[in-house]
């Protein structure tokens, strides 16, 4: 079915659509593209399990019987593996299965059962007609995990930011950088694998000779054995009272943190794109990211932001100092920050590359 045609879409995910996470932002928008398009969306929504759990799901007939659907394209969220990883072999209805993987869960390294996730995960992508990645990075890695999905057609379709471009001017980046003490923002859930407590451990390093601040901003829900010990190591290291936690917050507060801060550092362990970094970047804040992950892809180490190890604690107090000392880099570094968020695709773009991508699916093309 050409895209010149409506479709009949199925798109399934675990839980609600609503979620605040950065792949359920980008499956709401998927959602909205594909209907202001004219096409049909089902939302398929699977209940959360715990992974064993899930896995039974995959063999469970109520789960099929939710699954095989007359639709054009079935869109599965690859988060919800575990529930279809021998599911899809079942299905008659759907006249192609592609997989949207925002995040491989065998890659993780604060999996504690990543490995034995792996079979599952890898019987799951071989049993899809084709795949979107959100990141050149886990295209590569999905094609590595599994013989012969490099063979399947395979896009590549970048989430947007908040904004979709530049949140503030150029003239403002330059004057916030010559203001105040250095300001740093962490923006996600409190979780192992974005590692707050490295970046803590870099604030550290500068105190009490540097007056650096830092606000955490992320829920403490996601994690609840985890975070507790977060706060307490601000308290530890003796930062207490430079280290601001807000919990979950709305999205006007959010931006205000935003256009306030000068430095946005999320030292992630793994992260399959890393949308923060783009949404920092609207606001000509600096980047510090991973270096596990996709991005690499947009940050680029020392023009327009920074990319460091996992658990480089020096590395990032090396980069806070650097910046602290050097406000007119700082404020070049923002503007560049600014201009990369300016010409990153926009989710219209991304969308209608995918709803292009699913078209071709549906009328049976298979250019890789």
């Amino acid at each position: 079915m050409s895209t010149d045609t409506s479709m009949h879409v199925g798109l399934v995910i675990y839980g609600d659509l609503g979620a605040t996470s950065g792949g359920f932002r980008y499956d709401r928008q998927l959602v909205s593209y594909l209907r202001d398009q004219g096409d049909t969306v089902d939302v398929i929504s699977l209940p959360w399990r715990s992974y064993p759990r899930g896995l039974l799901d995959g063999v469970t007939p109520s789960i099929r019987a939710k699954l095989d659907r007359p639709v054009d394209v079935l869109v599965q969220d690859g988060l919800c593996h575990p529930s279809l990883w021998r599911q899809n072999g079942q299905l008659e209805k759907p006249g192609a299965i592609v997989t949207l993987i925002h995040h491989l869960r065998s890659d993780d390294p604060t999996e504690r059962f990543g490995r034995m996730f792996r079979p599952f995960e890898r019987r799951y992508l071989e049993s899809v007609d084709a795949a979107i990645s959100t990141s050149q990075f886990t295209r590569t890695r999905a094609c590595e995990l599994t013989s012969g999905l490099d063979r399947k057609p395979t896009l590549v379709a970048p989430p947007a930011g908040r904004t979709e471009g530049a949140a503030v001017t150029l003239e403002r980046v330059r004057k916030r950088a010559t203001t105040g003490p250095l300001r740093v923002v962490y923006v996600g859930n409190v979780v192992p694998r974005k590692d707050p407590k490295t970046l803590l451990a870099a604030i550290a390093r500068g105190h009490p000779e540097r007056d650096w601040e830092l606000t955490v901003v992320g829920s403490h829900d996601a994690e609840p054995d985890y975070a507790p010990s977060v706060v307490t190591a601000a308290t530890e290291y003796g930062i207490d009272d430079r280290v601001a936690f807000t919990g979950a917050i709305d999205t006007p507060e959010l931006e205000a943190i935003l256009e306030r801060s000068h430095v946005c550092c999320v030292p992630s362990r793994y992260e399959a794109f890393g949308m923060v970094y783009l949404e920092a970047m609207e606001y000509g804040v600096v980047p510090i990211a991973g270096s596990v992950g996709g991005a690499g892809e947009f940050v680029e180490h020392g023009h327009n932001g920074f990319v460091v190890e996992p658990g480089d604690e020096g590395g990032i107090a090396a980069h806070l100092q650097a910046l602290d000392d050097q406000r007119g880099r700082l404020a070049r570094m923002g503007e560049r920050a600014l201009v990369t968020a300016r010409q990153h695709p926009t989710w219209g773009e991304s969308m209608s590359d995918i709803r292009a991508f699913l078209g071709k699916q549906s009328d049976g093309e298979q250019d890789v």
